[in-house]
């Protein structure tokens, strides 16, 4: 067991983004394909490292089940991006097209009743 220095910080919890538009009135936590979803509502776009941020480390399944379980198309672009060690990498870059914005909306709002999260949907 590593002991922690007591004049060193403490590691923070992943800083809250821009983008969390949860509120938890039972204080459950929204599920990982609800705060992708929620994301990409936003009009962002993720790549595969991009989505760790938001507790996702497998992306391309999460893609996948929103498309094959929920009906939602996406567009997808292939980027080439550094790795964590500085060398390129190909990537998918994931993004909600405008007309998938409105059935997009009503699986986020169904996905977030059946985990009891309370969130509030953009229009």
């Amino acid at each position: 067991m590593i002991d922690q220095k007591k004049d060193q910080p403490k590691k923070a919890s992943p800083e809250k983004s821009h983008t969390d538009i949860t509120t938890t009135s039972t204080g459950k936590a929204p599920t990982k394909i609800s705060r992708v979803l929620a994301y990409l509502l936003q009009d962002h776009s993720l790549n595969r490292f991009e989505a760790e941020r938001l507790g996702d480390h497998c992306l391309h399944s999460t893609i996948s089940r929103l498309s094959n379980a929920y009906g939602l198309n996406f567009n997808r672009q292939p980027e080439r991006v550094p790795n964590h060690w500085g060398q390129p990498c190909m990537v998918t870059r994931y993004s909600l097209p405008a007309s998938e914005r409105k059935r997009a909306r009503n699986v986020l709002k169904m996905l977030c009743s059946a985990a009891g999260v309370n969130r509030e949907v953009a229009a």
